[in-house]
């Protein structure tokens, strides 16, 4: 086993509370070696195909982190975004993912998951890439997240869709005009209307 491999294995998997081993092998360590540190007791296992360093902490965004993992395609929605964004009161105990029509769940993650099909510019706008613990996780912004919540209300309630409105407008953490953009790429123009209204009244 190469000490140069084993050695940038260890540095990846101590930079975040789970890596892949899709990622490991696109950072040039050899399956073999992942096995053999892994079998050694020199990486924990932390999931299906998930791996971190035996001296790393459980994130409190965990279970998020090992979900993006294991679904890269998947964005982080609804109650989860709203938790990463830090509006709200919401502490699901599933995490909620977009996905575009005709893609597969992940299976085996041993977290409970709520999928969400979106397609088009409902799915595709609004992503970004935020930094838990080290680790990349695609997140609607929270504008995005905002219109999803009414657009996708009969599944989270409206209540948790107004609170999040006005608890985001008064922080200062959103712009009408990304509500009012987002609200028109989810059709939602109509619906949030009033309520936007009411913000700035």
């Amino acid at each position: 086993m190469s000490t140069n491999h084993a050695d940038k294995l260890l540095r990846i998997a101590q930079a975040q509370p789970a890596v892949s081993a899709r990622e490991i092998s696109a950072a040039g360590v050899p399956p073999r070696v992942l096995s053999r540190m892994a079998a050694s007791g020199r990486l924990r296992r932390v999931g299906r195909g998930l791996y971190t360093g035996m001296e790393v902490s459980p994130s409190a965004h965990q279970s998020v982190i090992e979900v993006a993992k294991q679904a890269p395609k998947a964005v982080v929605c609804l109650l989860s975004a709203l938790e990463i964004h830090e509006v709200g009161v919401q502490a699901p105990h599933e995490v909620w993912i977009a996905l575009p029509a005709g893609t597969h769940a992940p299976k085996g993650t041993g977290t409970a998951i709520r999928v969400t099909r979106l397609s088009g510019a409902a799915f595709s706008e609004g992503v970004e890439t935020v930094m838990l613990d080290g680790a990349p996780v695609r997140v609607y912004t929270l504008a995005k997240t905002i219109t999803d919540c009414f657009k996708l209300r009969s599944k989270v309630g409206l209540d948790v869709a107004l609170e999040a409105l006005r608890e985001a407008w008064k922080a200062r953490k959103v712009t009408m005009d990304d509500l009012s953009r987002y609200a028109k790429v989810n059709r939602m123009s109509n619906v949030m209307r009033p309520y936007l209204e009411a913000l700035t009244g």
